[in-house]
């Protein structure tokens, strides 16, 4: 999804400071970013569902790709044997994860992405949102159906149906 624009995209007009819903300023050009929300319900507590997205071996297992995690605000991790990569910036635990988040598919010098984790017991089984936000224009679309083939798929095996 495209974030919608204002009156920034008329020329001569100019934001007053940076939106990144609007996009990301890049020399004299600014570059759309888009939005997407995607969510699904899974057996088990939210605690066990955050630790697995955290642990490297949990992680490669109900993915089925190499994964490396440094499960602390501010470490590292790289998942889907490095086609995925960024940084932990926010842990609540059991509730959200906070990351920096790119794929090997961002243009050269792009800022990473935001993937924010929510974790929200439902009726005994915990339902994930993933808020994907600043992610460079035209890939958007990509990701989500990326995140629901490649992370709800596999977790529902690993984690049985709901």
């Amino acid at each position: 999804m495209v974030a919608d624009s204002d009156s920034t995209d008329k020329p001569g007009r100019q934001p007053s400071r940076p939106n990144p819903a609007m996009g990301v300023r890049s020399g004299a050009k600014e570059v759309e970013m888009e939005r997407i929300e995607v969510s699904a319900v899974f057996p088990g507590a939210p605690r066990q569902l955050f630790e697995a997205w955290l642990d490297s071996g949990q992680h490669a297992a109900f993915t089925g790709a190499g994964a490396e995690i440094d499960p602390a605000v501010g470490g590292q991790f790289t998942v889907w044997d490095g086609y995925i990569q960024g940084s932990n910036r926010l842990l609540e635990p059991f509730h959200r994860i906070v990351q920096g988040w790119r794929t090997t598919e961002f243009p050269p010098g792009s800022p990473d992405s935001t993937l924010e984790i929510l974790f929200e017991e439902t009726d005994g089984s915990t339902r994930i949102t993933f808020l994907h936000s600043e992610i460079p224009e035209g890939q958007g679309e990509e990701y989500r159906q990326g995140w629901m083939d490649f992370y709800f798929e596999p977790m529902r095996a690993y984690f049985g149906e709901k």
